[in-house]
């Protein structure tokens, strides 16, 4: 009563029950409009309907002159769909333009007993029944009619480039199949299949109708009949129910609901409709369906809240285990007194055949279906569907095991494993004495041969070793560098400070060969012409000409790594020396770089000016070469987006590729609101490249 008081009664409006098109009344629900539709234009719209079905095609015009339509690509799927053909009788298009649009309509709802129309007058509410609720698609069957032309050209061509001279053909051997009748059991099983309702849904007409638009006479007249006919009247029968009936005309019991689902196909079944079955039956279903699973994409279709431990019972009551994965029993398929719907071998020799073909994938990802079919000695049919169920084809290797060995399941139910272990040895013990198995084909099998699964390395542990492998490589480097670079001081000064009369050797600082500075170049570069010369200068000259020459081959080294730093940011040790050996290719003949720079040059010039290497995780099977896997970065540009650049080099550090949204984030955590569109695409330009969606560094873009 307190409720009552808190929220009184305002207004009551009369609610009347229109009935005159109960029957005829349908919701169409449109997809989002889009700008080139047309949808007021009726005089460029047709409609037909199938009756029985509640299916309805509508054909609407596109606006082919709104700055949103693309007249280019409209231009293509005509030509595509209705070829070259001057005759407009037979054409889809015949403005040689995608000039209309189809849709086609699916039932949205099973039951719209729920559902009406309803229209307010004058204080009243008038409700009307829906008899169907239709969501309207685009329909693309153009593009069928696209390759089916395709496919015609073809075939012109190959009968075209046939040879014309054979007189008559060759004499063929053929088979000839007499078919056993039909029995009554066949026949309700192919009535009921679905090939046979499609069928049966084709073969029903399309009825033409005439669009009436909003203003049109005909639909304002007909717009009266969502009018209560007894409005006027005082009684009206259908509102003069207890408040029980009419609560349980407005809520009907859900068995009055299931009856009136329509026939299905026995393989569709809906997943709310799923859901109320038991949680055995929902197994059940879904194995029968789906063939192969994972366990845990099984418990992500039957839903959150589900027991594991139960759905594990009832898994292995209706599947067996292979590689970790759950296939569905032969007997499930093919229950007893059935038989092949291709050949009509009984089921139970179907179900030992099937067996067979799950044994075989235990003990291996791949199968040759010869092999198979030489065992079993079944129809290729039965054999083919066996495979098709668990399996894909692969060109000249087989058939391989349709999903990934599932190792985090072994790892977890260990004794699930074991038990379906002890179960296939119990299957194998009958197939070989059904098919007289060797010893070769069955091979003794250890309890653990359905853990024995390919090893996972994580993502972790592939950036820890790759970092480590860099880190090293790092190390050995800067040592040397100072290593060389302290030896060279005290070596060229006495204590006195007077020049020590040592002889420098002209030789790479490093066991590492020279670098190859002549690829690309001409046949005298190539053979040494201005080196040889170069090396012959230098020979003849005192020590200290000597060493002021090895200072000229330093700075003019570092010369060009700080000029190509100013262009490229980031780059790899195999790009630098392709930039070298094109630097050398400009330089005239007797220059100093001609003296011969080793990679160990090339990367203590990197260091000096600034660089720093970044350990980039590359991961195990890349193909990038050592070179390639040795990445440079100017750490210190000068400009304002040296910090940018440095927080980028840190994510990519731990990451060998990183999607945008990520870096925008790291980017704005440290920046805040100063962080703009503009500041990170120039970031990354100077430092990354894009590849199918992804980031990488400069210089490790996959080939």
């Amino acid at each position: 009563m307190a409720s009552d008081e808190d929220d009184p009664i305002i207004h009551e409006v009369d609610v009347h029950l229109a009935k005159s098109l109960a029957e005829k009344l349908y919701l169409f629900q449109y997809p989002v409009r889009p700008a080139t539709m047309k949808y007021d234009d009726v005089t460029h719209l047709s409609a037909r309907i199938k009756p029985k079905q509640q299916k309805v095609e509508l054909e609407m015009a596109i606006d082919t002159v709104s700055p949103n339509y693309c007249r280019s690509k409209g231009e293509q799927i005509a030509l595509n769909v209705d070829g070259t053909c001057t005759d407009d009788s037979g054409s889809t298009y015949a403005t040689k333009l995608m000039d209309k649009q189809i849709f086609s309509s699916i039932q949205s709802a099973v039951n719209t007993s729920r559902y009406a129309a309803a229209i307010y007058r004058k204080g009243e509410l008038h409700i009307t029944p829906l008899h169907g609720i239709l969501q309207l698609r685009p329909s693309f069957s153009y593009l069928d009619k696209a390759d089916a032309k395709h496919r015609e050209r073809e075939a012109a061509n190959e009968a075209g480039d046939s040879s014309q001279d054979e007189a008559e053909d060759d004499v063929k051997q053929i088979t000839v199949r007499f078919s056993r009748p039909e029995s009554e059991q066949a026949r309700q099983r192919r009535i009921q299949s679905y090939e046979f309702l499609q069928k049966k849904q084709a073969e029903e007409p399309w009825y033409h109708l005439h669009y009436c638009g909003v203003k049109d006479s005909r639909s304002e007249h007909e717009r009266q009949y969502l009018f209560s006919q007894l409005a006027g009247m005082l009684e009206t029968t259908e509102l003069t129910k207890s408040p029980s009936e009419y609560l349980s005309m407005l809520m009907p019991l859900v068995e009055e609901e299931e009856s009136k689902v329509p026939l299905a196909p026995s393989n569709v079944l809906s997943m709310a409709q799923l859901r109320t079955l038991p949680l055995a039956d929902q197994v059940r279903t879904l194995m029968k369906n789906v063939k192969v699973v994972q366990f845990a994409n099984l418990m992500g279709l039957l839903g959150s809240g589900v027991d594991s431990t139960a759905v594990l019972r009832c898994i292995q009551q209706v599947a067996m285990l292979v590689q970790g994965c759950w296939v569905v029993k032969s007997d499930v398929l093919y229950p007893k007194d059935s038989c092949s719907p291709h050949s009509g071998v009984a089921a139970e020799v179907l179900c030992r055949g099937r067996d067979f073909v799950m044994w075989k994938f235990t003990q291996d990802l791949w199968v040759i279906r010869k092999e198979v079919a030489a065992v079993i000695k079944l129809p290729p049919e039965d054999v083919k569907d066996f495979l098709e169920q668990m399996a894909v084809p692969r060109i000249n290797k087989g058939w391989e095991f349709l999903l990934p060995p599932d190792a985090e399941f072994a790892k977890k139910h260990p004794d699930v494993v074991q038990r379906q272990y002890m179960l296939w040895m119990g299957i194998q013990a009958k197939l070989e004495k059904v098919y007289n198995l060797s010893k070769e084909d069955v091979m003794p099998k250890k309890p653990t041969s359905q853990a024995a699964l390919p090893v996972v390395v994580s993502g972790e542990r592939r950036v820890a070793v790759a970092k480590g492998r860099a880190q090293d490589n790092q190390t050995i480097l800067e040592n040397n560098y100072q290593r060389r670079k302290s030896s060279h001081v005290a070596g060229t000064q006495a204590p006195g400070g007077t020049p020590l009369p040592i002889k420098i050797k002209e030789e790479p600082l490093s066991e590492e060969e020279p670098m190859d500075t002549t690829s690309g170049l001409g046949s005298e570069a190539a053979n040494g012409v201005h080196s040889d010369e170069s090396s012959r200068d230098s020979a003849d000259l005192p020590v200290e000409s000597r060493g002021a020459r090895s200072e000229v081959v330093a700075a003019e080294l570092k010369k060009f790594v700080q000029g190509t730093l100013r262009k490229h940011y980031v780059l790899s040790l195999s790009e630098l020396k392709r930039l070298f050996n094109l630097h050398l290719a400009s330089l005239p003949p007797g220059h100093i770089l001609f003296s011969g720079i080793s990679d160990r040059m090339l990367q203590e010039t990197l260091l000096d000016c600034g660089c720093k290497q970044i350990l980039v995780p590359f991961p195990p099977q890349t193909t990038a070469s050592a070179d390639e896997q040795k990445v440079f970065a100017l750490w210190e540009a000068g400009d304002s987006f040296d910090q940018h650049r440095q927080i980028l080099l840190e994510i990519f550090s731990k990451n060998y590729r990183v999607r945008r949204n990520v870096i925008q984030s790291k980017l704005g955590q440290d920046f805040g609101e100063s962080l703009s569109k503009p500041d990170v695409d120039k970031v990354l330009k100077d430092c990354c490249a894009s590849h199918g969606g992804m980031w990488y560094l400069k210089g490790t873009l996959p080939s």
